[in-house]
């Protein structure tokens, strides 16, 4: 066997066996990471809808691990709005995922109801849709190999629902979700596959405090459990400058810091940007961090008066 053969068998398995390794992490954690999760609820929490008081849409880029090829890609558009007379809301959420060779596309309907309470609103929420998986090994780097001798396209479609519910008073808010209920196989067609849907569950809280006139702190909390991976807690803390401004520091324990800067632009209009920092692991090493863009819209009637800036 020439060199040159050597050299391309030992890249391909290379290649696979990266894309095993991130394949089973998927299968560990499949829910979508947020850094800007406090601004982007119903991505997490189905009984999120409604809460901006119209119709509201976010879109949201991630870019993961930057400079990494073939690191996790994500965009995700939510739009949610109470209808009626504001007890019920409803939403849609579609996502986008992309790691290496795999790629996931999910849908989701949301259905919230509100009730007064008497210092804020507790609302509960439903949530149904599908998750399409597709991974496709044909777009591995194959040198000097006819592309007929390997073709392996695997997919999955596989509806789930979820539940959430989701407290908000003038200064506080707390959330408890899990997206998916239902643990579906990815691959259906393996008898020896392992992967499937793991059930997430999501707690989130937040406590708005007024340093001043011109001043507000933020701090807000996300804590994650997922069967066969570590806790993940994300503490954070947002200082909202002149109601216009708001300027933030998270820390994902045991991983990384994240920075975020959020522009209340007019009473409908917002901007988010957030950065993850490399951090100090093995894998800082061959990627120089991560980015994630946010943008907010909500429609409001010209009657309809709304708090500027939105606080949850």
């Amino acid at each position: 066997m020439s060199k040159v053969n050597i050299w391309n068998l030992l890249l391909n398995c290379t290649l696979a066996l990266l894309v095993g390794l991130l394949c089973l992490q998927t299968s560990a954690q499949q829910h979508t990471m947020y850094t800007q999760y406090m601004f982007n609820g119903l991505a997490i929490n189905p009984a999120y809808a409604g809460s901006h008081g119209g119709m509201s849409i976010t879109a949201l880029a991630r870019e993961q691990w930057s400079g990494l090829e073939g690191a996790p890609s994500t965009q995700t558009f939510a739009m949610h709005s109470p209808v009626k007379n504001k007890r019920i809301s409803l939403g849609l959420l579609l996502l986008r995922d992309q790691l290496g060779v795999s790629k996931e596309h999910s849908v989701y309907g949301s259905y919230a109801y509100r009730i007064a309470m008497e210092k804020g609103t507790l609302s509960m929420g439903l949530q149904a849709g599908f998750t399409s998986y597709r991974e496709d090994l044909n777009e591995l780097l194959l040198l000097h190999r006819p592309a007929a001798d390997f073709q392996d396209v695997r997919s999955s479609f596989l509806p789930n629902f979820g539940a959430g519910l989701f407290y908000t008073s003038e200064r506080l808010y707390l959330g408890f979700s899990v997206p998916m209920l239902l643990q579906n196989s990815i691959d259906k067609d393996n008898p020896v596959s392992v992967a499937k849907e793991l059930r997430h569950y999501f707690l989130t809280g937040g406590y708005m405090l007024t340093l001043s006139r011109d001043l507000k702190l933020k701090p807000n909390f996300l804590l994650k459990v997922v069967e066969g991976a570590p806790i993940q807690f994300d503490l954070n803390a947002n200082l909202l400058i002149k109601d216009l401004i708001w300027v933030g520091l998270s820390h994902r324990f045991g991983a990384e810091w994240n920075a975020l800067l959020e522009l209340q632009a007019t009473k409908r209009i917002r901007f988010g940007y957030a950065y993850d920092f490399a951090g100090s692991t093995d894998l800082s090493q061959v990627h120089s961090g991560s980015h994630e863009f946010m943008f907010n819209y909500v429609f409001l009637k010209q009657d309809l008066k709304m708090k500027s800036p939105r606080f949850f």
